[in-house]
């Protein structure tokens, strides 16, 4: 551990990103305080994918045994043809893929893994929590930084770090928002999640693999949790809504009404949850700052994207090794490390945010003509194709300058 002096560091935020950046701040000497909106600190949500990239994050920030032990590792990435119920195209993560990238591919409950990270801080004696705190501004001061919650309190550091979100308002503030250009993009796209007890999985799709059936403007994801004993299942479609809630409770009927075209072994599980909730899937244009003297963004309040790379909880804990790096030994020059952090992030967060457009675009949701080509183009790729068309991602460590 670093011999730096104790440096007072505000975290707005205390989801995935948030408690991410806290353990790896308050491993470097740190004392870091989170605020979190919620009146108690968790998740929502489902399951979450993570690359081995995520995994070589958690082993840098020191909760990577603990992440593993609540993981579920799959065999394979499968791609189904939801119209014919044909295999598309299958990139293997077993022993192979975990030699060449150095760590597992695996599937995780969101609140598992923010849970992994909350208690390494709860056992810190650097870190410290303020829950029903939203903050709702920052200011820049002579000694650092401050941001004010909706409650009206003013927390004081050194350093201030906006883990707050898609709609963030520490960017807000940063960029000026939507009177600036800044404006939250919605896709058209709403994501249905539920989670099933095994023995309510349909016994033909009880396959150990992150299953994604593509059809005509939707797609259907399904995977094992928990040691197998639940489903993760997540139904996306494409709406002329433009605007719906954060996890609000969604109808089987809509569902129903949106993948009418695909054959009976999806549609089958489709049928099963009872308990649907829905997301608008929205991400933000990339910026070329996220720094304001003393101030930073982290996760998706710097590079909010779709859900189609399964990258944003990864993306957050390289952020969370990056700015820990960058500020190890800082001396106090916080601004100068958060330009260092943000020069090495920037490119290949962004990277991912566009890719995944195009995939949401293009890969996933595809009919007629563009739908026959993009299944001939995945189906002539071997393991190896598909591992060196992801060395780029899944190699990554949270350490690089440029990808």
């Amino acid at each position: 551990m670093s011999t730096i002096p104790e440096y007072h560091i505000i975290i707005a935020g205390g989801g995935i990103g948030g408690v991410a950046a806290a353990i790896g701040l308050a491993n470097k000497g740190f004392k870091v305080t989170v605020l979190e909106q919620a009146s108690a600190l968790g998740e929502i949500g489902a399951g979450i994918q993570i690359g081995p990239n995520a995994f070589h994050a958690m082993d840098y920030l020191g909760v990577g045994d603990a992440g593993r032990s609540k993981a579920v590792y799959i065999d394979s990435l499968i791609m189904m043809d939801a119209v014919s119920g044909d295999r598309v195209a299958t990139l293997p993560v077993d022993e192979p893929f975990r030699t060449r990238f150095g760590n597992p591919y695996a599937v995780i409950h969101r609140s598992d893994l923010h849970n992994v990270f909350l208690k390494a801080c709860l056992a810190h004696p650097n870190v410290d929590f303020h829950t029903s705190q939203r903050v709702v501004g920052y200011t820049n001061t002579a000694t650092g930084a401050e941001v004010t919650t909706e409650s009206g309190d003013v927390f004081s550091g050194d350093a201030v770090i906006g883990c707050d979100g898609v709609r963030s308002k520490i960017r807000e503030m940063m960029t000026g928002g939507e009177a600036a250009g800044d404006t939250l993009s919605l896709s058209g796209h709403v994501a249905y999640r539920a989670v099933l007890p095994l023995e309510e999985m349909p016994e033909d799709l009880r396959w150990n693999a992150a299953t994604l059936w593509a059809g005509p403007k939707c797609h259907l994801v399904h995977y094992p949790l928990q040691g197998g004993t639940t489903f993760n299942v997540v139904a996306t479609f494409q709406t002329d809504v433009s605007e719906v809630g954060v996890n609000e409770p969604g109808t089987q009927e809509e569902i129903l009404s949106r993948f009418g075209d695909i054959a009976e072994k999806p549609l089958s599980l489709l049928k099963k949850p009872k308990n649907w909730r829905r997301w608008v899937l929205a991400d933000r244009d990339p910026i070329d700052n996220w720094t304001d003297q003393n101030v930073t963004l982290l996760g998706d309040a710097a590079h909010p994207t779709h859900q189609y790379f399964a990258q944003g909880a990864c993306m957050a804990m390289e952020d969370a090794v990056c700015l820990a790096d960058s500020l190890d030994g800082c001396k106090g020059d916080f601004h100068n490390a958060f330009l260092a952090y943000q020069s090495a992030r920037m490119t290949r967060a962004y990277r991912v945010v566009l890719t995944s457009r195009e995939i949401g675009k293009h890969m996933y949701h595809p009919s007629g003509m563009h739908r026959k080509v993009r299944n001939e183009i995945m189906a002539a790729k071997s393991a190896d194709d598909w591992y060196d068309a992801v060395q780029w991602l899944y190699g990554g460590t949270g350490l690089e300058s440029k990808i």
